[in-house]
């Protein structure tokens, strides 16, 4: 499971969780909604140990992730998988390479991991794509490269960064249906970061709504939908006007 208990981080005076409390159990998905500069993407990277809470405690399994030293991170981040939400493929690496470079963090032979990357690409819908560099491939394909990438070593843990940022229908679709795909090969925990309601509704089992530095309202899809606190309401129907002046 992921938890995270009374998380809390600033920059500088600006502070972006103040207090944030959320439960991922084991092989569920979370959807983590908000506007723009809410906080999602920070409150993802103290998941990773990527940036560092100033108080309360995040946990991944049985490790806590603030206190526990080099080591113990890289351990558990090699049972993680991260998708960056422009993908962060390396220019000068062929899409093998950057999907083959968690395999080879982990020792695995060339032969071995050669033959990996070549069926989570025939997975993700990229089976002829591995000598290719990301500069050739469109927006969506690059997204399924990092999905490719991020679940190659087959993690317990899955952070997806507004994954269908960008994308037009047809290929967000596509995209929901990977995520979907491994949730239940991997049956890996996860948490996914969108503005995306409709992709939310069809990936999570909860959604999570941050505002405020805090998690304002969290619930089951259908939870979700029923709402009728306005931020939720505004989310769900996309109605500005629902949204509280002093709230923007």
């Amino acid at each position: 499971m992921i938890r995270l208990d009374a998380v809390r981080k600033s920059f500088g005076s600006q502070v972006v969780l103040a207090g944030v409390d959320l439960a991922v159990a084991t092989g569920d998905t979370v959807a983590v909604l908000g506007r723009s500069g809410s906080g999602k993407s920070v409150l993802l990277k103290q998941v990773a140990r990527l940036l560092r809470p100033d108080g309360g405690t995040v946990r991944v399994g049985e490790v806590e992730m603030s206190q526990a030293d080099k080591s113990t991170v890289m351990e558990v981040r090699s049972s993680m998988g991260y998708v960056f939400q422009f993908a962060a493929l390396f220019d000068s690496l062929t899409v093998g390479e950057n999907i083959a470079l968690p395999l080879r963090r982990g020792g695995i032979a060339s032969d071995e991991a050669r033959v990996r990357v070549l069926e989570v690409l025939e997975t993700v819908g990229l089976p002829d794509e591995a000598d290719r560099y990301p500069a050739e491939l469109s927006g969506g394909m690059r997204k399924r490269a990092g999905i490719a990438r991020a679940v190659v070593a087959r993690p317990s843990y899955l952070l997806y960064d507004e994954p269908t940022t960008g994308l037009d229908p047809v290929t967000t679709a596509v995209i929901d249906g990977l995520m979907l795909e491994m949730k239940r090969d991997l049956q890996a925990t996860s948490i996914l970061v969108t503005h995306d309601i409709q992709s939310a509704f069809r990936v999570a089992d909860r959604l999570a709504l941050l505002h405020g530095g805090r998690v304002r309202f969290e619930g089951t899809p259908d939870e979700t939908r029923s709402s009728n606190d306005p931020l939720v309401r505004a989310f769900v129907e996309g109605r500005q006007e629902l949204w509280p002046p002093d709230s923007v």
